[in-house]
């Protein structure tokens, strides 16, 4: 961070710019919160217009269990962060792993609610307007939490090899913001493919 020292009313007023990481997080936040508003409401848009079923209330599950994983690993970065800064790197992979392996437990629920929808129910993504938008949003989620999980793990084996420190705290918590993007975005998916949708 730079700190700037400007003359203001003939006093100096010392300010510094915010840490570029979390900037350009904040960029690409926006731009793949633009992506996700497209899927929604497109989904919204064609939810009820399939001429053939199954129907998301014929099938859809409400996968509160996972969601709850999704959800509580947002906590677990968060707290992940904080030992890192203080230099308890045993405290800090510990969150760090829980976070991964929630997040997979949350994938691992995905793979099984669409296995049920194609192997039970027949949905697949050509199968009518619902299964295409369904697909499409959820899958377009999934990738993001894969991305994410990959991301994770690339921090976690810097960690264990000692190359994560508290002075790469900062940049820690930039990848934490992209991980609590993705669970903020499950909140609407959910309440759109499983409150509303239905």
């Amino acid at each position: 961070m730079s700190a700037v020292t400007t003359p203001l009313a003939g006093t100096p007023v010392n300010w510094k710019l915010p840490y570029r990481g979390k900037v350009g997080m904040a960029c690409l936040i926006f731009a793949e919160s633009a992506i996700f508003t497209i899927f929604v409401v497109a989904y919204l848009f064609y939810v009820g217009k399939s001429l053939s079923g199954p129907t998301p209330r014929d099938v859809l599950e409400a996968p509160i269990f996972y969601t709850i994983c999704l959800l509580s690993s947002s906590l677990t970065i968060h707290f992940a962060v904080k030992p890192l800064e203080r230099g308890r790197r045993g405290s800090f992979l510990f969150l760090w792993l829980l976070t991964m392996v929630l997040g997979v437990v949350f994938l691992y629920g995905t793979g099984q609610e669409w296995r049920r929808l194609i192997y039970d129910h027949g949905l697949t993504i050509s199968t009518n307007l619902f299964g295409t938008t369904y697909y499409s949003l959820v899958g377009l989620h999934a990738s993001h939490v894969i991305i994410g999980l990959v991301l994770l793990s690339i921090v976690l084996l810097f960690g264990l090899t000692g190359r994560v420190g508290p002075e790469q705290s900062a940049r820690v918590d930039v990848l934490s913001m992209y991980w609590h993007f993705v669970d903020a975005v499950w909140v609407v998916v959910f309440v759109v493919v499983y409150v509303i949708g239905r």
